[in-house]
């Protein structure tokens, strides 16, 4: 399970160090692909492959799901960390979340999501006050 927030640099070959926490659970293998929000998604290989099952499921006569399935698969880069725990965000990845020198990689339970740190902090700041208002219908059973 992936929690937590990271504060890794991009180095210029668009390489980053995964957090610590993170690297057994994605040592045979990441997919990094576009994230709702303007992030990337790192998930591992196993649950790539979940997802993709269940996604592929979804009617080709919709719209949305055609939409959707070209957004998410075509950014998606399959590729094993190095012996050092690195991944390279391939360059595109980059361009649509706006990632320079610090980010933050944050743990969303089934998957990682690398942000700009900046937007990460701005996310943030955005979200809290409707986070405290949360009520119980949005998540049934959580509170």
């Amino acid at each position: 399970m992936f929690l937590g927030t990271h504060s890794p640099r991009l180095d210029e070959k668009g390489r980053l160090f995964l957090p610590a926490k993170f690297r057994e659970e994605l040592a045979q293998g990441v997919v990094l692909t576009r994230g709702q929000e303007h992030c990337v998604y790192v998930f591992s290989a196993r649950e790539f492959e979940r997802i993709h099952e269940t996604i592929r499921q979804a009617p080709m006569t919709s719209k949305q799901a055609r939409d959707f399935l070209r957004l998410f698969l075509s950014g998606a880069s399959d590729q094993v960390p190095d012996r050092q725990g690195r991944i390279t965000v391939p360059a595109d990845l980059r361009r649509y979340a706006g990632l320079e020198r610090d980010l933050a990689v944050i743990g969303t339970g089934n998957r990682a999501e690398i942000w700009s740190a900046t937007a990460w902090d701005d996310y943030l700041q955005a979200q809290e006050d409707p986070f405290a208002e949360t009520a119980e219908e949005v998540i049934p059973g959580v509170f």
